[in-house]
């Protein structure tokens, strides 16, 4: 798979590039808004991650420029801004964002998600985690072939999860994702709706702390 890195950080996108390789990518690693158009042009790649405080260049303006020639999928990388910037990007042609920082395989989940959506096969519409199911369509989940009643924000944070099949999530993307943005008190409410879930399961492991980062789905 070719991925093109566009992030002007020379560290942190040598850094990035250097995971990627690891994770099987061909990657491509450029540092300016003019260098990502061109080199779209030039090597169609597989997938865009895409930094949108460039220097040279707004980002929403290359994402644009992108869409213009491409329908490759854009991951758009950015700060901890407001919520209104993230949707600026997916309304510009972005296909996912991810905010820094995050972890490899946050990432990776999220690529494969684009991936799986450019290709036509979409968000699998039931995932499994032993003897839990969760239907993304329908927002119901059974447990051992029973329906479990949630409510809206512990079924959001379980298809959050459910969404990155057994990757681990941050819990600032978590927020990000479930409540919209940080507020006082946010991290209790976390903690709370993932106990809260984990009683309404009967099942402790299905929702696993990765101890220091967050959560991941287990079985």
């Amino acid at each position: 798979m070719r991925a093109l890195l566009v992030e002007d950080d020379e560290i942190a996108g040598d850094a990035l590039r250097r995971a990627l390789v690891g994770a099987g990518f061909r990657v491509r690693h450029v540092t300016s808004g003019a260098e990502a158009l061109s080199a779209v042009g030039d090597d169609e790649p597989d997938v865009v991650l895409l930094d949108m405080g460039l220097p040279d260049r707004d980002g929403l303006g290359v994402c644009r420029g992108i869409r213009e020639v491409s329908r490759v999928p854009i991951i758009a990388v950015t700060g901890r801004g407001a919520v209104e910037a993230r949707v600026s990007g997916l309304r510009n042609g972005a296909d996912d964002y991810i905010v820094k920082p995050f972890l490899l395989d946050e990432l990776l989940a999220r690529i494969d998600a684009v991936l799986r959506r450019s290709r036509g096969l979409g968000v699998a519409p039931a995932v499994r985690a032993g003897d839990v199911e969760i239907d993304l369509a329908r927002r119901e989940v059974l447990v051992d072939g029973e329906r479990v009643a949630l409510a809206r924000k512990e079924f959001d944070l379980l298809a959050a999860l459910a969404r990155r099949e057994g990757a681990v999530v941050d819990r600032a993307a978590l927020v990000d994702e479930v409540w919209g943005r940080p507020g006082p008190g946010i991290e209790r409410t976390l903690e709370a709706h993932v106990a809260s879930l984990r009683a309404k399961l009967g099942r402790p492991q299905a929702v696993r702390t990765v101890r220091g980062v967050g959560y991941r789905l287990g079985a």
